[in-house]
């Protein structure tokens, strides 16, 4: 149940110092009753065991015996001089009484010695009875005069708590909003901020419990920052890339205007659509590398399962054959036996099946015409790999880890290309959200670039495999 299904007398209070000052008050109540309880009770034993004492102290003096003409009250004595709350009677051992404090008090004669709790005239005495060789003496006391001395004294036991109660209420509202002053500090600090202001909050005189949580909210903005770094760095090499190829539509748009003849309308027509097309690549990749700079979504992780990779670098050896025949590029699944044995991973297939993609697109782009790509895998012990690798111009080890950013080509024969410095990078996105690592490298068989998206075993992975 939610704070809002309660009834509005039973919610919590909202601020956690009110909830403390809550629960602390209550408690120190709750420690009060009890005291007061505890208190009662040790006064009342007390207040027995003294009386009890007392009474039997006053029957052993009587044991001496009483005079002969010895009745109780005098007469005409009135009767608000009697005594009712401690009354003393005699008793011969015949059950004679011989003699009473109180006048009309009489209780019931007992035949049981010591100590019992007697009820008469409406309330509960206290008796104590004493045989000697001619009488029996009975000492009796109201109950109620011992609990009004018990509830005296546990009321004086109680009065400087009660007094003190709310000097200690006091300290403890002041000991609370001295602790939370630092938690508030955070929430102004909080407040006064404007929406770029992404520094770390500072933690110092926060309370160990609450500290934690901000550094769990440091923590996520410095990754706020530094997406909302990238994606400005993004922004800004996105405009400038994509200045470029509208430049050069305006530009082959004006030539197709100028045109005087059928061959150079065509020719212009020919280079717009070229035109088009690159560009209109350039924003799916961009597109494309957004989707993936801004992680992995709710809607990825639960499509995510297992995939066959020979079933979808087949598919994408289809969806890129055309491209491929256009270039006389012999372009398939490897022919060696030891990547033959393809394997699944858990992963998104559409986001594997773009990497693939771009991957191809690369090597069609760059591997001169009559070239070779294969697209094959490999296995050891440690993990397992997509491998992609080609004839072409291939990229110089300096180059490696500088061509993986955006927008950043590759230097000689490859640079003829014109691509746009993003394929890689996408792939390299892709590679890290499926848990795996890129590396680049030369091809032993083909001589050119040789690409390998490497998935490392896991633990569990491992001792399947082992068993």
């Amino acid at each position: 149940m939610s704070r809002a299904d309660f009834p509005r007398w039973l919610r919590l209070p909202g601020s956690l110092g009110a909830r403390l000052l809550l629960f602390i008050g209550l408690a120190i109540g709750l420690l009060a009753v009890l005291q007061g309880a505890l208190a009662y009770r040790n006064a009342l034993e007390q207040t027995d065991t003294l009386f009890d004492y007392q009474m039997q102290q006053t029957a052993f003096a009587l044991r001496a015996g009483l005079p002969v003409d010895a009745k109780g009250r005098p007469e005409g004595t009135p009767p608000e001089d009697e005594n009712d709350e401690f009354i003393v009677q005699v008793w011969t051992n015949e059950g004679l009484r011989i003699f009473e404090s109180a006048l009309g008090a009489a209780l019931p004669q007992m035949a049981v010695l010591g100590f019992a709790d007697v009820p008469a005239r409406g309330t509960t005495y206290r008796v104590f009875s004493l045989q000697t060789r001619s009488q029996v003496i009975q000492i009796a006391q109201d109950m109620r005069v011992r609990r009004a001395l018990a509830r005296e004294a546990a009321w004086r036991g109680l009065l400087p708590v009660v007094v003190l109660l709310p000097l200690l209420a006091l300290a403890v509202w002041w000991v609370v909003r001295r602790s939370l002053l630092p938690v508030q500090r955070v929430r102004t600090e909080l407040a006064l901020r404007q929406p770029q202001d992404l520094a770390a909050v500072n933690d110092q005189g926060l309370p160990d419990e609450i500290r934690p949580l901000v550094h769990e909210l440091n923590s996520l903005l410095q990754r706020v920052q530094q997406a909302f770094e990238a994606q400005q760095h993004f922004v800004a090499d996105a405009a400038h890339e994509l200045r470029s190829p509208l430049a050069a539509l305006t530009l082959q748009l004006q030539l197709l205007r100028k045109a005087t003849d059928d061959v150079t309308r065509h020719a212009a027509q020919d280079d717009l659509a070229a035109g088009i097309e690159r560009a209109r690549r350039l924003v799916e990749q961009l597109l494309a590398l957004a989707r993936q700079e801004a992680g992995v979504t709710a809607q990825a992780l639960s499509v995510a399962a297992a995939v066959d990779l020979r079933q979808l670098a087949e598919q994408a050896l289809a969806d890129t054959a055309e491209a491929a025949q256009a270039k006389d590029l012999d372009m398939g699944l490897s022919e060696d036996p030891e990547q033959q044995a393809s394997f699944s991973v858990q992963a998104d297939a559409q986001a594997l099946s773009m990497l693939l993609r771009n991957l191809l697109d690369n090597a069609i782009k760059y591997v001169p015409a009559g070239g070779r790509v294969d697209v094959g895998w490999l296995q050891d012990e440690h993990s397992r790999a997509l491998v992609i690798e080609d004839s072409g111009p291939g990229i110089a080890p300096a180059e490696r880890s500088r061509v993986l950013q955006r927008f950043v080509r590759g230097q000689g024969a490859g640079s003829m290309a014109g691509g746009s410095g993003l394929g890689l990078a996408i792939v390299q996105t892709i590679a890290e959200r499926s848990g795996a690592q890129l590396e680049l490298d030369t091809s032993p068989q083909l001589g050119g670039l040789r690409v390998r998206i490497i998935w490392p075993y896991s633990s569990t992975e491992t001792i399947k495999k082992d068993s």
